[in-house]
């Protein structure tokens, strides 16, 4: 290959190679690729089972390479939450010099929780492994990394004899913690509804202090105010109830001695905060004592993880009544270690030293050293090196020719283009996926392809000659047909035109080609005319069937998205707020309007779709693979 003249060496400022990445043959660059390293490794095994338990509609994937030159703002990954002092959680890599968490000491027998305040905050590339609890939590972390256990500190990698001999974890060693934290509401109109009517609930129940004032002046004055008094609904949705708790909590709750409770219930307030108590699993009891003029008292039961669990779950204003100063660490918390696997990578790891020397990581007591975690941690680093450093398995095809072959290949569905564009820039030059494809076909293993690359168009004689042996799934990601906003927001992928010619060039080859027109960005393109028009360029283009996906900020994309929606469209910052406030997914309201606004669209222009829950398109996925619904969560390149 004539990039041999490109070979990066160890002393090139500004481009990193990879010495310990396992199988590295080379670290090479191009002016073709300005600013990227992509690392040449020998792979092992490039067939990846999807973890168990997951809502994908298929198994098995392949994934070429590890990082991606598409560039796409979006598709960054996300923050290990901390337990704050106050009982909120912030992502690690947000903390500051001075900041106050909860870190632990010991009294007697058993650690306590205690506030502590940050001292340093850095981050560092080091190998790193994961860690998987029996709670399901998985967290990252270099091999210093030291969690602790039912037997004190424990390093995440050792060994039993030797200079590296140190202790480490083991399956079946017990973390210590709370369990992995919920995720905050959002600040729906809904939720804002529900606070109201948990704050003012017309049984006479106590005034709120400063902080529930303030929020409830803000929901009654600010953008969207809601006027008193508030309806209770007859079918509460999750996120009112949600609301009513954090309400009937700041006004009348209290949280001492490790007990909460929740008094001076009327019977209305009573019944809905019993369903929504047992709406979302939380274990409570209708105390027998009662108040004047027949109130009662709810007690939340469970200990410390389910009281943390209700105060992420529904998050109050009242912070001052959330503390866990002095509470023993012990619970039932599922947190078994299941496995400790290393990753092969290094990665940028967040480190922050804190009074106590320690802090409570995503429901676990640490020490140092976090990767930011999501699904595609295996891509290389959350930001800049996602798009910069990439992996290519240059010897991908023939691995899997050899796996495929073996008597315990079942013929199960393989996905490619969840993680990482397979057709991304650097397709062009190592031309990895012809084998692939030639040996997905040749094993009778049907297959799936997800793009956004227009490369693909190369390899249609040899998709053709597949899907005449086993069936074949295409699908092509387009977000919106705006040049500009495309390029400001998706450097280095093709144009939407160039997609559409993709489809059409796909539909024409006999191929069936679905179509996810992903993400919607709100107040951007998500106007009636915006996806008329898109969609009627995707029905010309033929496509057998569409999705329509708004924007989801995964944890971490949300910090790299409101930079660029600050600087490009600062009005709507505003907007975003409200449809997004602190979570990854759109408010359900605009979910349901933008939904609706779809529906007619989508029959105008003849193109099948799913029903109210967004569904891969027709085509998308091999023929006989059973219907299923979108998870945004686990599909990087959406």
């Amino acid at each position: 290959m004539r990039w041999d003249s490109q070979r990066v060496r160890n002393d090139q400022a500004g481009e990193q190679a990879l010495p310990g990445l396992p199988g590295l043959v080379r670290s090479v660059r191009t002016p073709e690729f300005a600013g990227v390293v992509f690392h040449e490794v020998v792979a092992k095994s490039v067939l990846n089972r999807v973890p168990g338990g997951s809502p994908m509609p298929f198994g098995w994937t392949v994934n070429p390479y590890r990082g991606c030159t598409h560039a796409c703002s979006y598709c960054l990954h996300g923050d290990t939450p901390v337990l704050m002092a106050d009982g909120t959680t912030k992502p690690l890599a947000e903390l500051k010099v001075g900041d106050r968490v909860y870190g632990t000491e010991r009294r007697g027998n058993y650690r306590h929780y205690v506030p502590t305040e940050v001292l340093d905050h850095w981050s560092t590339v080091k190998p790193a492994h994961r860690v998987t609890v029996a709670d399901g939590t998985q967290l990252i972390a270099s091999g210093d990394h030291r969690f602790l256990t039912e037997r004190g500190w424990k390093h995440v990698t050792g060994e039993v004899s030797g200079p590296d001999r140190r202790p480490h974890l083991t399956a079946g060693n017990k973390l210590m913690g709370t369990g992995r934290f919920a995720a905050p509401p959002k600040d729906t109109a809904d939720y804002r509804r529900g606070y109201l009517c948990g704050v003012a609930r017309g049984d006479g129940g106590g005034a709120p202090g400063s902080r529930a004032s303030a929020r409830v002046a803000e929901y009654v004055t600010g953008d969207l105010p809601l006027a008193l008094p508030v309806e209770w609904p007859r079918t509460p949705t999750d996120e009112w109830r949600k609301g009513l708790l954090a309400g009937v909590f700041d006004a009348d709750g209290t949280f001492s001695h490790r007990i909460l409770r929740l008094p001076g219930l009327g019977p209305r307030a009573l019944a809905a905060v019993v369903e929504a108590l047992t709406a979302f699993g939380f274990q409570h009891a209708v105390e027998a004592r009662r108040a004047p003029d027949g109130k009662v008292c709810v007690r939340v039961d469970g200990g410390l993880p389910e009281h943390l669990r209700l105060f992420h779950t529904v998050d109050p204003a009242a912070t001052d009544k959330r503390a866990i100063d002095g509470a023993a660490i012990k619970s039932g918390a599922r947190l078994g270690v299941v496995a400790v696997e290393p990753l092969g990578l290094d990665l940028p790891l967040f480190d922050i030293t804190t009074g106590t020397g320690d802090f409570i990581a995503n429901g676990v007591v640490s020490h140092n050293c976090f990767a930011r975690n999501s699904h595609t941690y295996l891509d290389l680093d959350a930001g800049h090196d996602f798009d910069t450093q990439i992996v290519v398995k240059v010897n991908a095809a023939q691995v899997l020719s050899r796996q495929l072959a073996a008597p315990r290949w079942n013929r199960e569905h393989v996905a490619m283009g969840t993680n990482t564009d397979p057709y991304q820039r650097a397709e062009g030059r190592y031309r990895l996926m012809p084998g692939i494809i030639r040996a997905l076909a040749s094993s009778g293993t049907p297959f799936s392809i997800l793009t956004k690359g227009t490369i693909l168009s190369r390899d249609l004689p040899d998709l053709v000659s597949a899907a005449a042996d086993v069936p074949v799934g295409l699908g092509v990601s387009i977000a919106l047909l705006d040049r500009a906003v495309q390029q400001s927001l998706e450097p280095g992928t093709p144009s939407p035109q160039a997609r559409l010619e993709l489809v059409r060039r796909i539909t024409d080859a006999g191929l069936p080609c679905g179509v996810f027109i992903a993400p919607v960005l709100p107040g951007i393109s998500d106007s009636v005319e915006q996806l008329d028009q898109l969609l009627g360029e995707v029905a010309a283009a033929g496509a057998t069937g569409v999705t329509v996906l708004p924007l989801h900020l995964r944890p971490g994309a949300r910090e790299w998205f409101a930079q660029w929606l600050a600087r490009e469209h600062p009005t709507l910052v505003p907007l975003y707020r409200r449809i997004y406030g602190r979570s990854t997914t759109a408010d359900v309201n605009y979910r349901r309007a933008l939904a609706s606004r779809i529906a007619p669209l989508v029959r105008r222009h003849g193109l099948a779709a799913g029903g109210s829950e967004p569904r891969w398109p027709a085509g998308s996925l091999p023929a006989g693979i059973p219907e299923a619904r979108v998870s945004q969560e686990q599909l990087t390149l959406l």
